[in-house]
């Protein structure tokens, strides 16, 4: 097949995030195994317009605010002639609404997660007030466009908003099971409790409430730290609240860490936190999986998809900050605890491979393109 991708960021991009990653080692398998994927997305400053990444082709035009405007000017321009198979509509910031471009080829949608009125907790009024229209009309621009959820969540959240549950077929997001693993002994956790939040620092990610956790459990005389790993415009905000709550020696801010960093952290923590208001998966509750850690996490769409109450971590109320550091502090005082939840986390995340979800992905649009 030959497939052209919209997405508004690729993985270069220094506001990527999971559903990029999602993107990325969904369709380098798709180059790897014969297909062709071009991707036509945002730019930045100093970027470059045209790069290979892993045999897919980028093509970066407009930029974050601007895309929408820029990638169908684009296409007519420039991509139209090439004469594609199938177009995907990657849906995670605000739709491209591609049926409407006149592709000549069939659509197919690919959903994390709608923002729906989060999206006035993460951006200024004006940018989320157009986010949330441009939203509203989903259900009836897709109505009949094959779409892929990846999570039970967000294809319940699609249904409700008026998509056929018959379109929606779910392919969960992936992790590499080689890479992610739990600690080979005889490595060891580290010497003092410590709790990871790896992610964008946005403010829907609602980092705030783990600052807050650890301010409770500081205030019980429990001692710990956390780290924070990720890069994003609320890093000013949590910096000032980490000061405003005296937690200078208990919370470390690491920015961008690499592949390996990562997996060392999630290997050598103690417990993986996610507090969200909404998320298409949570794919960090499964990386974290894979590596044998727990999971403590908000009880919201998404987030309780990718942990199974009891098996893999623990689900707490979403911004319930008594209720989430009463959990922390439960699992930090329960060692066996956390290694039964460890090997079951494992166990959960041997079920995610990419592999098994880019060949699904393949499945999906093979048949989307045999039912045009």
């Amino acid at each position: 097949m030959k497939i052209l991708v919209l997405n508004w960021l690729d993985r270069e991009n220094p506001q990527s995030g999971g559903a990029e990653v999602h993107l990325h080692e969904t369709f380098r398998r798709l180059v790897k195994w014969g297909h062709s994927v071009t991707l036509l997305c945002s730019a930045w400053p100093g970027c470059e317009r045209r790069v290979t990444l892993d045999g897919i082709e980028v093509h970066r035009v407009g930029g974050r605010y601007t895309l929408s405007l820029a990638a169908p000017v684009y296409f007519r321009r420039r991509l139209r002639a090439e004469r594609f198979d199938v177009v995907v509509e990657d849906l995670n910031k605000v739709p491209f609404f591609s049926p409407f471009w006149g592709v000549g080829a069939p659509v197919a949608l690919i959903v994390h997660h709608l923002f729906g009125a989060t999206a006035f907790q993460e951006a200024s009024f004006p940018v989320a007030a157009a986010t949330w229209l441009l939203e509203r009309p989903v259900p009836r621009v897709f109505r009949s466009v094959p779409t892929v959820a990846v999570s039970d969540s967000t294809a319940e959240d699609l249904v409700r908003r008026g998509l056929p549950r018959g379109g929606i077929e779910i392919i969960p997001n992936g992790v590499d099971l080689e890479v992610l693993s739990p600690l080979p002994p005889p490595e060891e956790h580290f010497p003092e409790a410590t709790l990871v939040f790896l992610g964008r620092l946005k403010r829907y990610k609602r980092v705030d409430l783990l600052l807050r956790a650890v301010a409770a459990l500081v205030r019980r005389g429990i001692s710990c730290r956390l780290l924070v790993a990720g890069r994003g415009d609320d890093q000013p905000r949590l910096e000032a609240l980490r000061e405003s709550l005296g937690l200078t020696e208990h919370v470390d801010f690491l920015g961008f860490i690499s592949d390996v960093e990562k997996r060392d952290l999630l290997r050598k923590s103690w417990i993986h936190l996610l507090t969200s208001a909404n998320e298409g998966w949570g794919i960090s509750n499964v990386e974290a999986a894979a590596c044998g850690t727990p999971t403590i996490a908000s009880d919201v769409p998404g987030l309780r998809d990718s942990v199974v109450d009891g098996q893999t971590g623990f689900l707490v109320p979403h911004g319930d900050v008594e209720a989430l550091s009463r959990r922390i502090e439960e699992l930090l005082g329960d060692e066996e605890e956390r290694k039964r939840l460890g090997v079951g986390a494992r166990s959960f995340a041997e079920g995610f491979g990419w592999d098994a979800s880019a060949r699904a992905m393949e499945a999906f649009l093979s048949r989307t393109l045999l039912a045009h």
